[in-house]
């Protein structure tokens, strides 16, 4: 019976799932945490895979690995492969100056969508590469390879030294210097932004093997290319042509399966690859599970109690509206806004108001995203509804009115670790597409649309103070 793992390099902490290479059978996981910050030295990511394989029963007998982690983050390696400085992962916003000028250098917005697929912001590599280029110029001048946080963690598994950094496009397609539709690295981006032309990881296919793991994890155990977190949580999901993604977790993810590359001028939707072959066009917001912590947080209640509130308070909830942006925004891109409450009346302030006003405020901005999507002219069919948020009855029981649409709620699991785990299948089996295996049992939410809930919303959602 051959075995494989999937590891999950979050932002905020490492999962590793071991399954059945042919049924995907769940055999054991484990996982451990990461440090906060929007830096980090990539170290505490393998010390945060050893104690997650430790806390799995280890990998001595899987047959094939593979690694989905957080996009974006910026990893620095000097002549001999060691990391120059800490890396700068996605949600670091000291970047944000740096998107703004490299998108005016190159002719605006639609100039970076047509020869990148996406318009700059804060959390792509290319940033964080012209604000090290701008404020340490002796980190540049030692920089001798660019890769991402999964590139980096397979070329460890690889034993580093001698062997290759490897990526795959999905992953690429997240740099700002890669063009998702023609599957090329743009070297003429890169060093506009460097000022330098580092080496780059060799852009393997869907199932190409990275090579053999060669460190103490899974030795001999074939590498698959690994991938992007938003690209392996649409495999583990097991995401179809035309199959939408909501995923509700640190951030909000609206996102689909197309069979073609998408250019949005406007900067809503990221042109990005998948991890099949095929593209992953993709909306994200800043703030998604933890407005619903916050809301909680300021009623002094827990979640449960948060939406038994919520789903006391009539739709809409008399006016009363929550624009999220509680850590700024990506999108739409207000980086300096703040959250903000209107339309409060006497009748309105309850608590079961305030708790339906924040479900409504979160579906409402994923629902944006949805209509981002639809606007690319892209396939929509089913609306898969996962993440930590999904948890919420609340959430799950509103979603379909404010998206307008069923919804598909698959049980919750550890999909980016999944994900991966189908790759390493993928890689060792062979075939024209992942092996098909069925996780978990899945759930149709229905309800009657509410489009005043949307009205009311787009209302207000420009209306926010930025922060001090």
């Amino acid at each position: 019976m051959p075995t494989v793992a999937g590891i999950d390099s979050s932002t905020q902490s490492c999962k590793v799932v071991v399954r059945d290479a042919e049924t995907g059978d769940l055999l054991r996981e484990g996982r451990s945490r990461h440090p906060d910050g929007t830096e980090i030295d990539p170290e505490h990511w393998w010390r945060a895979l050893d104690e997650a394989v430790e806390d799995a029963g280890g990998l001595d007998d899987v047959d094939a690995v593979s690694v989905g982690a957080q996009q974006h983050g910026a990893v620095l390696l000097d002549e001999s492969g060691e990391v120059v400085r800490p890396a700068l992962l996605w949600n670091d916003g000291r970047s944000a100056r740096a998107a703004l000028d490299l998108t005016e250098e190159l002719g605006g917005p639609a100039a970076w969508a047509e020869q990148a697929g996406s318009v700059l912001v804060a959390s792509f590599t290319i940033t964080k590469l012209r604000w090290v280029a701008e404020h340490e110029a002796q980190v540049r001048d030692r920089t001798r390879r660019v890769c991402l946080p999964h590139d980096w963690l397979t070329w460890r598994l690889a034993g580093a030294g001698s062997a290759p950094l490897t990526t795959d496009r999905g992953d690429a397609s997240g740099t700002g210097y890669f063009s998702p539709a023609t599957g090329e690295y743009r070297p003429d981006l890169l060093e506009r932004a460097f000022g330098a032309r580092p080496e780059l990881p060799r852009v393997l296919g869907p199932a190409e093997a990275a090579g053999e793991a060669a460190g103490p994890h899974a030795r001999g155990a074939v590498l698959g290319p690994g991938t992007g977190d938003n690209m392996a949580a649409a495999l583990g999901v097991g995401a179809r042509v035309g199959d939408v993604v909501v995923s509700i977790g640190t951030s909000g993810v609206v996102s689909v399966v197309s069979e073609r590359p998408t250019a949005d001028p406007t900067g809503a939707v990221a042109g990005f690859a998948d991890a099949t072959g095929r593209f992953l066009p993709l909306v994200c917001t800043l703030n998604a599970a933890r407005v619903l912590d916050a809301a909680a947080r300021l009623l002094g209640v827990d979640h449960a109690e948060l939406s038994r509130l919520a789903l006391q308070a009539p739709e809409g909830s008399d006016g009363l509206v929550l624009v999220p942006y509680l850590e700024g925004e990506r999108t739409p891109v207000r980086p300096d806004s703040t959250g903000a409450l209107h339309g409060l009346t006497l009748r309105s302030s309850t608590p079961a108001h305030l708790a339906r006003a924040a479900v409504e405020g979160l579906l409402c901005g994923l629902a944006d995203g949805l209509d981002a999507l639809v606007d690319q002219g892209v396939e929509i069919g089913r609306v898969l509804l996962v993440g930590g948020g999904a948890r919420s009855e609340a959430v799950r029981a509103l979603a379909p009115a404010v998206l307008g649409r069923p919804v598909v709620v698959p049980e919750p699991g550890e999909y980016v670790a999944d994900g991966a785990a189908r790759q390493a299948a993928w890689t060792l089996l062979g075939g024209a597409e992942a092996p098909e295996w069925s996780l978990r049992p899945w759930a149709t939410v229905e309800g009657a649309p509410t489009p005043h809930v949307r009205e009311r919303y787009a209302e207000a959602r420009d209306l926010t103070v930025p922060t001090r």
